[in-house]
């Protein structure tokens, strides 16, 4: 998922001068990354996934990682104006067309040779080719949430994976401010006053298997998992939000080196617009018939499913389903171990508000200072745009 959020999360930034880029086959070194930073940086990965980090990060203690509550993660190895370059393993598109303009998503396989080490929860930078909305070459670095854990989604630590929404904007349906097409050249909006397809999201979704990649990274400190393996989880989120979920979740019921530690409970809410635009449909239903007892997956399908709490358009939404299981999840919410993460629309801090509200003024508290403590334990963590 990408996101436009502050530093430590998914974000645009500006590359002030030529890209130059550095990959497995170069030999030359760069005053931004060295083969010792990056071994310890590895190093410094393995060791999260096994002692587990909470997200506040703190001061930089050391170039190619952050102290994030006491521990080394890898931070920022690749700058935008030195970044890694990678290949392609394979592109493939996950979703099925709607009636949406912007309907495919994509997974994206890149490797990076080993050299760009990531804990589950982090995020990476992409730099395309461009010319960007500003005319600039190459284009502003985009970042987007990791969708594969650690391992990689091979688990041989050499990879990274991507899940991305083809930006399609076309006026007429829907909001479209901007056009970088040529009016009557788009190939499947020839008609249309104006199109706007998204530079990085439409480099990403078309690349090939062997095709360079530019990698930034890694950064983010706010969605990573907790330490105790005791927690327990609720994820909520909305489309390509479901990428550092799945960082996640493949860390917890997946991996070989680190599935059966957890010994808590994580529950997933996801929402998109159709069915056919469910993502990772069947990897959940298979955690979930591996590990029944530990973890629970519930999707809102907005276009066909309807909600009476829904007072604006009676659509199910990702908090709508939620209070269909308002009982069980309030007294998950309330357990001190337990970690609330939100990724994707803007208005899911609010839904999570709708959904427990009530509740917690019901017990005699106030939401805003129950909402504060939350975030003062550590276990509210929030990517949304």
């Amino acid at each position: 998922m990408a996101l436009d959020l502050p530093v430590t999360r998914p974000l645009h930034l500006e590359a002030t001068r030529p890209v130059k880029a550095h990959g497995a086959s170069k030999s030359t070194s760069s005053p931004f990354v060295t083969t010792s930073r990056v071994s310890a940086a590895l190093a410094l990965a393995g060791l999260a996934r096994q002692c587990g980090v909470l997200r506040r990060a703190t001061a930089v203690k050391k170039k190619g990682v952050r102290v994030v509550e006491g521990k080394e993660i890898p931070w920022n190895l690749f700058s935008p104006k030195a970044p890694y370059k990678g290949s392609t393993v394979s592109k493939e598109t996950i979703t099925s067309k709607t009636p949406l303009v912007n309907w495919e998503t994509c997974h994206v396989i890149m490797d990076h040779g080993g050299k760009v080490p990531y804990i589950e929860g982090q995020s990476i930078g992409i730099i395309a080719p461009g010319p960007d909305k500003k005319g600039e070459t190459p284009a502003k670095i985009r970042l987007y949430s990791i969708a594969s854990s650690a391992p990689g989604d091979d688990e041989k630590n050499n990879t990274v994976s991507l899940v991305v929404k083809r930006v399609v904007e076309v006026a007429g349906r829907g909001w479209c401010e901007y056009s970088n097409v040529e009016k009557g050249k788009d190939p499947e909006f020839p008609d249309a006053a104006k199109v706007y397809r998204g530079v990085c999201s439409s480099h990403i979704c078309d690349l090939n298997a062997g095709d360079d990649v530019l990698i930034t990274g890694p950064t983010g400190a706010e969605m990573l998992l907790p330490e105790d393996p005791e927690a327990n989880m609720i994820f909520m989120a909305t489309g390509t939000g479901i990428a550092p979920f799945r960082s996640h979740l493949r860390n917890l019921f997946h991996d070989r080196v680190s599935k059966g530690k957890f010994k808590g409970v994580a529950w997933l809410f996801l929402g998109v617009p159709f069915s056919q635009s469910l993502l990772y449909d069947e990897e959940w239903k298979e955690m979930q018939a591996e590990y029944p007892d530990q973890f629970r997956y519930d999707y809102a399908v907005s276009s066909e499913e309807k909600s009476e709490k829904n007072k604006i358009n009676g659509e199910m939404w990702v908090q709508h389903k939620m209070m269909q299981y308002a009982d069980d999840l309030w007294e998950l919410v309330k357990d001190p171990k337990t970690h609330v993460y939100m990724c994707g629309l803007k208005g899911m801090e609010s839904g999570f508000a709708e959904c427990f509200q009530e509740r917690v003024e019901a017990e005699g508290m106030v939401y805003a200072e129950f909402l504060k403590k939350m975030k003062k334990d550590k276990r509210y963590h929030v990517e949304v745009y």
